[in-house]
């Protein structure tokens, strides 16, 4: 699933999720979107599954008292999939920490990130090849 595929609804609660819940980071080599919560929220990570299929679901974990599942977005599927929506939804007016966190994961995987956008339109500029529809 991607933006266009995904009701006004999902995306608000996706947003709503990552800003309250959600760790922007990476592994020093690709992007990373995190969400860890307990347990008792398995259904939204199986929701979150099934609008994004390639992301990943760990656990359910259970150590130090603490009992959870962790939701990953990474690398291609991320670039692909998630910030698509998240670079238009998320702004300073929903939430400026979460934003700047977003940003800052943005410009640390900045090289990574237009590699995976060239790529998926498999061309060495990023652009979609057109040529076929010219004269």
């Amino acid at each position: 699933m991607g933006m266009n595929t995904l009701s006004d609804f999902d995306r608000g609660l996706l947003i709503g999720l990552l800003v309250g819940e959600g760790s922007f980071g990476g592994d020093g080599r690709q992007p990373q979107v995190t969400l860890r919560m307990h347990t008792r929220h398995e259904a939204l990570f199986h929701w979150l599954v099934a609008r994004f299929p390639r992301s990943r679901l760990y656990g359910p974990y259970h150590h130090g008292g603490r009992s959870y599942y962790q939701w990953m977005a990474r690398g291609r599927m991320l670039v692909e999939d998630l910030l698509p929506i998240l670079e238009s939804a998320l702004g300073p007016d929903i939430d400026s920490h979460a934003t700047e966190r977003f940003r800052e994961m943005c410009r640390r995987y900045a090289a990574y990130i237009e590699r995976e956008r060239r790529l998926q339109f498999n061309e060495p500029n990023g652009a979609p090849d057109t040529s076929s529809e010219r004269d």
